[in-house]
Order: C-alpha cells, then structure tokens, then sequence
C-alpha cells in the first residue's frame, strides 16, 4: 500500500465490513501496519445513513452490536424499513422474528441491506454472511431488498466519485469473485482476484464473472499495478 501511495495513484478501501465502525476497523489495519485512513474508507453503513436521510426512514435496525454508534444521528422512532448487516450473535431467532414482523407490517415493505456476501473468512473459518439472511426476510415477507455495499453498482460509484476517477481508470483487487470482481467489472472498472482470503480454486471456473487477471496475493498484485505505469 506504501508503495501504491508512494507512485501517486489514488487509493480506496472498498469494504462491505458491517461488524464495526470504520473508526474500529482502520484501527484494526492500523495494528496490522497498514498506513490507512477512515477518510480513504468507503463501507456500507455511513452509505446507508445518506439514503435513509434522503428518503426520510426511520430503520428497525438488525446489525452488530458494534456498527450501531454509525447510526447515532438517525431517527429509530416508530420504523418504517428494516437495515440488516452482518450482526453475527444478533442473528437469533427472536431477532430475526422482530425484523420480520416490523417488515410483514408494512403495505410496502422496505429492506436495506448492508451487503449480500455469502460468506467470509474469519481465522477459525468460513462463517454465514448478511446475504443469507437478507434471503431468508426477503422470502418470508416477498419483498426485494435495496444492497447497500458490494456488489452494488452504486456503491462502486460513491467510491470512484470521491477519488474523482472514472470507472475505466480504475481497478478493483479483491478475493470475492461476485461481490469484488463481478461487482467492479459491472461498473466498468478491471478487476484482479487475489487466490488468498475467502478464494477458492472453484472461482476460477465461475460461470458468470472472468477476472481481469489472477495474483496469488496483494504485493502481486500490486507489481502488476505499478508496472502498467
């Protein structure tokens, strides 16, 4: 990442992470060494903020204890949508049941959901993603939800709008085959697919969506990046 910073190219953090603020997470990285910023951080929640805002919803919120100070400056009172993240140990049965009540209540149900990745990789493994429960509420109330996050056209553009770079001089380098390749590719940016992460030797022959390039990981890839310069 120095070394993009250092050859003058704009940089952006594309995340559909919905288990912390963005103040949380760039801490993380910072931890890890990664010279990063919350400015250069682009991710689902603050995304959704500007869009209830706009359209004046009040949310019944089912997400992760930890991302909740994202929405301090919004109206709960009285709900007329439901925002589902990833709430990880807030998927309960009883959780689920209330998201699903307050929506089936609606004449015109309205679901945001923070992302619809399948699945991620943690340290201990693969774990269930927002996406299958954004599945399950839009079954049960037959209602479409609005994705706020990766794979979303819009999200891609919020990004390359704040970098003031359009989708043709970009490139997106990521390990989710539909969420970070097919999603930045559908907004006309490249895209290469790190095989580290949540890959698997089985997205090499995805139906749908052929990366740019493959890298076997992000200092590749970035070899890659500076060489074209």
């Amino acid at each position: 990442l120095n070394r993009i910073k250092a050859s003058g190219l704009k940089l952006r953090f594309c995340t559909n992470e919905t288990q912390a603020t963005r103040e949380k997470f760039v801490k993380k990285l910072q931890g890890m060494g990664f010279d990063i910023s919350v400015t250069e951080v682009t991710a689902p929640a603050p995304a959704a903020c500007r869009i209830l805002k706009e359209r004046s919803l009040r949310p019944h919120l089912l997400v992760h204890n930890d991302l909740v100070p994202e929405f301090a400056e919004i109206d709960k009172a009285n709900p007329n949508c439901v925002v589902i993240g990833d709430a990880a140990e807030n998927f309960t049965y009883a959780n689920l049941n209330e998201a699903f009540r307050v929506l089936i209540g609606m004449e015109k149900p309205v679901l945001i959901s923070l992302g619809r990745g399948r699945y991620y990789k943690e340290t201990d493994g693969l774990k269930l993603d927002v996406g299958a429960y954004m599945k399950a509420l839009e079954y049960a109330c037959d209602v479409q939800a609005e994705v706020v996050g990766k794979p979303a056209k819009a999200f891609f553009e919020s990004a390359l709008a704040e970098m003031g770079v359009p989708p043709q001089e970009a490139i997106m380098i990521g390990d989710d085959i539909v969420n970070d390749v097919g999603g930045a590719q559908r907004c006309g940016m490249r895209a290469l697919q790190v095989r580290t992460g949540k890959y698997r030797p089985c997205d090499e022959n995805h139906p749908h969506v052929k990366p740019d390039a493959y890298v076997n990981n992000l200092a590749e890839a970035v070899d890659i990046i500076l060489q074209q310069l």
